[in-house]
């Protein structure tokens, strides 16, 4: 019996083009979807279906619950590509049908997980180029738009102090600290929030450009009001092999050249830092196990230079032994301890019991998968989710949509408070200064 919620058969046609000088134009102004990092990438244009579930604390990134009706986001992908009619003879990362995707950190979270097939991909990746049109087999024939469309003006957004403000934030940090000394987690990771509004009508893709230009080493994303720019990679797969770069421990750039080889001599050498980044790696190393034949990690993290920080950082890779798709691996890593804490399930109860918020979408995963389950995956970070609901501290006018954004640290023992709230400062830079 034909699931309600599988799509009528898709037909997919991708097509080499000529270079495109801004993928980012060719996205929709006031709902962008894009997957960008150092100008190659894709974007999609519309939306011909998609799969969404949760919404009533029960999403569940990449699996459905036990007992659910409903089937999994993996499995409702596999469905969907099986009955597609796919050409595509450019046959690159990305080409084909393509799904974007933006799931919940929590399965208990009152936000949804999408997964978004668009109308048409703009692709660009190694020097070429490639459109992607994509359409029901009893829908319309008609084209749908592969035109660039000029950006609308600046605009700026307001932010202030969310549920957790910094005096409530290091109050939860020594909370996180009393549930790691009574022996209940190893490593919490915790948020705060900011709270806003940006004015209706807004051509979001300028926030995309600002991130993408800005932060060139980041995945810059956005998807279903979800934008931002992580320098996480969660999960990749591309032809049977799986890649991860791992991220925990953090220390802001110094002021001059010295001060920050010092900054990142610190990082490399703290074992606060380091104890926390080895509970991140060993909490994918131990997800992928069964999925891979094999796995590589480094011996030593390095130091990740961005704009605005330093993080210690691994890179995983391994050999895919069992058919997984992405879908599939994300829902076998998240989350993972750089955004949850050690063991998950304890850490997940002390971040549900300090944290006054609904994460939704934030440190979750967010990325894209194609017909043949490859796909890249990023943890949401440094991102804000536009037209989200816990804005309640700000009147809510016709003329402006809310905003909400989030940064976290890991709390481990030996954590400071206040050091740990200069860390979410750090953090909050890329897209507080992006929506200002």
């Amino acid at each position: 019996m034909t699931s309600p919620l599988r799509l009528p058969k898709l037909v997919v046609e991708t097509r080499e083009i000529a270079a495109v000088d801004d993928l980012l134009s060719y996205a929709d102004a006031d709902s962008p979807l894009a997957w960008l990092r150092r100008g190659e990438g894709i974007v999609g244009i519309g939306q011909v279906g998609g799969f969404e579930t949760g919404g009533a604390g029960d999403a569940v990134p990449g699996g459905a619950l036990p007992g659910a009706s409903q089937p999994s986001p993996a499995d409702w992908w596999r469905a969907t590509c099986a009955d597609a009619e796919i050409d595509d003879p450019v046959g690159l990362h990305g080409t084909g049908l393509v799904a974007f995707g933006a799931l919940v950190f929590d399965r208990r979270s009152a936000a949804s997980s999408r997964l978004i097939i668009p109308q048409a991909v703009i692709g660009r990746r190694g020097g070429r180029t490639w459109l992607t049109r994509i359409r029901s087999s009893v829908g319309s024939l008609t084209d749908p738009p592969a035109q660039p469309v000029p950006y609308g003006p600046y605009w700026s957004a307001t932010l202030g102090p969310g549920a957790l403000d910094p005096e409530g934030y290091q109050a939860a940090v020594r909370a996180g600290l009393d549930a790691i000394a009574a022996g209940e987690v190893g490593k919490v990771v915790l948020a705060r929030d900011l709270v806003g509004t940006v004015p209706a009508g807004s051509d979001l893709r300028r926030l995309v450009r600002a991130l993408s230009t800005g932060y060139l080493d980041t995945w810059t994303f956005a998807v279903d009001g979800l934008i931002g720019a992580s320098p996480e990679t969660l999960v990749t797969v591309s032809g049977g092999e799986v890649t991860a770069r791992v991220l925990a421990g953090t220390f802001p750039r110094g002021a001059d050249a010295d001060d920050d080889a010092a900054a990142s001599f610190r990082l490399s050498h703290s074992g606060k830092d380091l104890d926390e980044h080895q509970y991140a790696v060993q909490s994918v190393l131990d997800a992928l196990a069964p999925h891979v034949s094999s796995v590589r990690a480094d011996d030593e993290p390095f130091a990740l230079e961005l704009p605005n920080l330093w993080h210690l950082a691994t890179d995983v890779a391994g050999e895919i032994a069992d058919h997984a798709s992405a879908l599939d691996l994300v829902a076998a890593l998240h989350p993972t301890a750089a955004v949850a804490g050690t063991p998950t399930d304890a850490a997940l109860e002390v971040i549900r019991r300090l944290e006054p918020f609904d994460r939704r979408r934030y440190a979750g995963p967010v990325g894209w998968v194609d017909a043949n389950g490859d796909g890249e995956w990023a943890i949401a970070l440094r991102c804000a989710q536009i037209g989200a609901e816990p804005a309640r501290r700000f009147a809510e006018y016709s003329d402006t949509i809310p905003v909400v954004a989030h940064a976290g640290a890991g709390i481990v023992a030996g954590s400071d408070p206040e050091t740990e709230l200069l860390e979410t400062r750090v953090k909050f830079r890329p897209i507080v200064d992006a929506l200002a």
